[in-house]
């Protein structure tokens, strides 16, 4: 399949990005999942980046990681496991471009941790954080999540956004993008298609 229309650089040098939620989407969410032994591959998704690497695109991870607020593990334990994956990705051909997560929670056990961050998702911190370091074509970008509160980040970013709940990434990707070429220009939020729940912000 070819997404043609999404592939080039506007004249402003934007690009269109693809925000990853990580657990449940790109791996299987097994609870806290920060050790390499840990990481299952949800089926597509290194093909998914491997894709979307060959059309030109950001590739960004967004991932709420609550596990250091409530001192389950560190800081260092998830940008290990990033690297980890990383490698992976390089592998088959593809890469991401910036991991970001939070490791805030209003309840953490830490002090240092425990605040109602901006960052956070539902809220939008992450997603504006990425788009002021990199040069982002918001009208052509993607967020992909399993949870509503991945989507409402979406939403307050300004992004169009797809529900993923299960099956082959890749496969999903395609359709989402195919659905989110199809309803642009971006004016209003709505969701397109019951069965992939895009919504454009």
């Amino acid at each position: 399949m070819a997404v043609t229309r999404t592939q080039g650089i506007d004249l402003n040098g934007r690009r269109p990005a693809i925000f990853f939620d990580r657990d449940g989407v790109l791996n299987e969410d097994l609870g806290f999942v920060h050790k390499p032994e840990q990481l299952q591959w949800v089926a597509g998704a290194r093909e998914a980046v491997s894709y979307l690497t060959k059309l030109g695109y950001l590739i960004f991870v967004v991932t709420n990681q609550s596990g250091i607020a409530r001192g389950f593990y560190g800081a260092e334990d998830v940008e290990k496991l990033h690297r980890v994956m990383q490698d992976n990705f390089k592998a088959f051909g593809g890469r991401i471009d910036a991991f970001a997560y939070c490791p805030h929670h209003p309840e953490a056990a830490t002090a240092a941790f425990r605040q109602h961050c901006q960052c956070r998702k539902p809220s939008p911190g992450m997603i504006f954080d990425l788009m002021q370091k990199w040069p982002v074509d918001r009208r052509r970008s993607l967020l992909i999540g399993d949870q509503p509160r991945d989507l409402a980040a979406a939403t307050a970013a300004g992004i169009a956004s797809a529900l993923f709940r299960g099956g082959n990434l890749l496969e999903f990707l395609q359709a989402a993008l195919r659905e989110l070429d199809a309803n642009n220009p971006i004016q209003s939020t709505t969701c397109q298609s019951e069965e992939l729940d895009v919504c454009t912000a």
